[in-house]
């Protein structure tokens, strides 16, 4: 379970360098290294079996969903960049969702 986290925590790393390194975006670099740690942290602690790590999973997942939508929407759904946010962060929150329901019973 850990394994999503922890691929998105490169993931996030690397896209803000390439936002700074290509358009010189501060914003990109800072979000990247943010939730680079915050995916990093959550899968330290699911790879630990430690508490939190599922719930900040899922928040930052949902987060990065919301930060897609939040791009998407100005330019219209046409960039890359936006779409690819908006589909990780909607795998990932459903993938996490169905996690936390496997062992916090919400729906039935």
């Amino acid at each position: 379970m850990e394994h999503p986290a922890l691929t998105l925590s490169g993931l996030c790393f690397v896209g803000g360098v390439m936002g700074y390194a290509r358009k010189g975006s501060v914003p990109s670099l800072a979000a990247g290294i943010t939730f680079g740690a915050i995916y990093a942290g959550a899968g330290y602690l699911l790879k630990n079996n430690r508490d939190w790590g599922l719930e900040i999973a899922l928040g930052a997942s949902t987060f990065l969903l919301a930060a897609g939508i939040g791009r998407s929407i100005p330019t219209h759904f046409s960039k890359p960049v936006p779409l690819v946010l908006l589909g990780l962060g909607a795998v990932l929150t459903a993938y996490y969702a169905k996690k936390y329901n496997e062992f916090y019973p919400i729906w039935n």
